[in-house]
């Protein structure tokens, strides 16, 4: 891991956006929590814009919100940040759109998997989402961080770095292979 310097240009507004994780997921005795307190050790407040969805996919959504980050607000950095123990690892789109036809209950994770112990109605409509599930944290964010690094409105010269939150060592670990194909250029 290294220490990254952010300066403010003459912008007042933010110079780095953090697509990190969902604290949704977090349960427990999980320490998800504190990823974004390391991302965001040594920003003072409203240094950084803070997009945040379900397992922190580069989705439409979230790539209009880079955008208007930089071009609006002045952002010069932008982080792609998942986590270890991610919630989205433990279902698939098939496994979801089941559940969802059930019942709109929320479901249990088992011992063999999840379980609907809602009373129906449920809806089929959840097949025409795409859950952007994912089963490798570190190759997530490099599909992520290659997907807005391609996106055409995204501009060649900003920097995109890759990472994921260690929930056991509580480290933030940088992915390198992510970060070369997000280096500006």
């Amino acid at each position: 891991m290294h220490r990254i310097l952010v300066t403010k240009g003459s912008c007042p507004c933010p110079p780095v956006a953090i697509l990190p994780f969902s604290p949704a997921w977090t349960q427990g005795s999980c320490r998800v929590g504190d990823a974004l307190e390391e991302v965001a050790a040594g920003f003072a407040e409203g240094d950084a814009h803070v997009i945040r969805n379900a397992g922190g996919r580069a989705t439409d959504d979230a790539i209009r919100s880079l955008v208007i980050s930089y071009k609006l607000l002045g952002t010069r950095e932008w982080f792609v940040v998942h986590h270890l123990d991610c919630g989205m690892l433990t279902f698939t789109g098939p496994v979801l759109n089941k559940l969802l036809a059930q019942s709109l209950e929320p479901a249990v994770l088992g011992k063999s998997g999840w379980e609907d112990r809602g009373q129906g109605p449920g809806s089929d409509e959840g097949k025409f989402i795409n859950w952007l599930e994912f089963d490798d944290v570190a190759g997530s964010v490099v599909e992520d961080v290659t997907r807005i690094r391609h996106h055409p409105l995204v501009p060649k010269d900003i920097p995109i770095y890759g990472y994921y939150f260690d929930v056991h060592s509580g480290k933030l670990v940088e992915v390198p292979e992510a970060s070369k194909i997000g280096a500006a250029g």
